[in-house]
């Protein structure tokens, strides 16, 4: 049976502006950090390209693009974890700063390989960070506004995407971009001092203390179907929407035949904005429709973009802001729907680390996915068809929506 929080469950919370703070900020420097690659990546290939061959610099930023899911898919777990044994705060100040650092050693590489370890660890930083915020927010936020918060917590990330096109935009030096890497590492220590631990956590850490009861499986009967089912929805809106994310300022470098410094830049912007819009509203799109209508609509609105985006622009115009626009606007509300959908429905001693896995599983292949999109686009025919088949996936969402008929279990009462 599904354990779904409710409000005389939840213990009173204070500080919840602080608290909201934090997360908001921390989730949205790990938005800009989640990109800034992706902005600079034709910069640092011409800085390091000695005599590699095209096809090798391809590779090579596949492994860059991929470590970071696979260094994000690792820390949301692992963060997971440690949230539910050591408590949510310092779960979530350790990931802040955790990514912040390596950010910052990041503008230092001296080569390919010291840009791999640094982008493994931002993003294990970047994907705790996300698990154990809306992990937080969930238990601590009052049930009559948690939906709406909720949403507004999921554009952190969109805005965040969208300041890593201004960055690209006015910094033209890559090294330079990657000092944003200050600022989280200086909030996390800040934090520390202005957020209290959820004390939903506290109440039942100390229940279980005293009668000695086993930690809870999130492996157990009652959780493992809907563990499969976060999983499966979660995971493939992320690969699909990854690889484009990953490889969209590349993809439209190759239909310009100049430095196209700028329109990358723009085109970052137009998915921050689209996703920051989806994200606001999802909250409010969710009371009125419910968790399994407006899923299937971003999924099959994400399928729909992308085989116009990618099949039918064969030259760059500016039918293509717009057309990534509605693409990250269905994207940022799906965000918004699972990041209140997943988490409640697990107890408290295994929430962060199921949710963690819901969030997560689905990023190593999400890693493979954006590192094939570099590997195969010779073979493929090009970075507009490889980007299209790997955001065939949708599809496969939008059945597994469609199909799993239990999704409306968790609908809000």
């Amino acid at each position: 049976m599904l354990t779904i929080v409710t409000e005389n469950q939840k213990a009173r919370a204070t500080n919840l502006l602080p608290l909201f703070i934090v997360c908001f900020v921390g989730n949205l420097f790990a938005g800009s950090v989640s990109t800034l690659m992706s902005v600079y990546l034709p910069d640092l290939v011409k800085e390091f390209r000695g005599s590699q061959s095209a096809e090798q610099l391809n590779t090579l930023s596949g492994y860059i693009n991929s470590l970071f899911i696979f260094g994000w898919a690792i820390g949301g777990f692992l963060m997971g974890i440690i949230g539910d044994k050591t408590g949510r705060k310092m779960a979530l100040l350790l990931a802040i700063g955790c990514y912040g650092a390596f950010t910052i050693l990041t503008g230092f590489a001296p080569s390919w390989a010291w840009v791999m370890i640094c982008r493994f660890f931002s993003g294990f930083g970047a994907g705790g960070l996300l698990v154990i915020s809306f992990t937080l927010i969930s238990e601590v936020w009052p049930e009559r506004t948690k939906a709406v918060f909720i949403g507004f917590l999921s554009i952190a990330i969109p805005i965040g995407i969208f300041s890593t096109g201004l960055v690209n935009f006015f910094v033209a030096s890559w090294r330079q971009g990657f000092l944003i890497g200050i600022l989280p590492l200086l909030f996390a220590v800040a934090g520390f001092w202005m957020i209290d631990e959820s004390e939903l956590w506290l109440k039942d850490r100390s229940e279980k203390q005293e009668i000695q009861k086993q930690p809870e499986s999130m492996f157990s009967i009652d959780n493992f179907k809907i563990l499969m089912i976060g999983s499966v929805i979660f995971g493939t809106m992320l690969i699909g929407l990854w690889a484009i994310f990953s490889w969209l300022p590349t993809w439209i470098q190759s239909l310009l035949a100049h430095d196209a410094n700028k329109e990358r830049g723009l085109s970052m912007m137009f998915l921050g904005m689209g996703g920051l819009a989806g994200g606001f509203i999802s909250g409010w799109v969710v009371n009125i429709v419910g968790f399994r209508k407006s899923l299937i609509a971003c999924f099959a609105v994400c399928a729909a973009m992308s085989f116009l985006l990618f099949k039918t622009n064969t030259v760059f115009s500016w039918v293509i802001y717009a057309e990534i626009g509605v693409l990250a606007i269905f994207f940022g509300a799906s965000q918004g729907i699972l990041s209140l959908y997943i988490p409640m429905l697990f107890p408290t001693g295994i929430r962060a680390s199921a949710t963690g896995f819901c969030f997560n599983i689905g990023r190593l292949f999400t890693a493979a996915a954006v590192l094939f999109v570099g590997v195969l686009v010779t073979v493929l025919g090009g970075y507009g068809n490889a980007l299209f088949i790997f955001s065939l996936v949708f599809v496969v969402g939008l059945l597994a929506v469609v199909f799993i008929k239990n999704i409306t279990r968790a609908e809000p009462q």
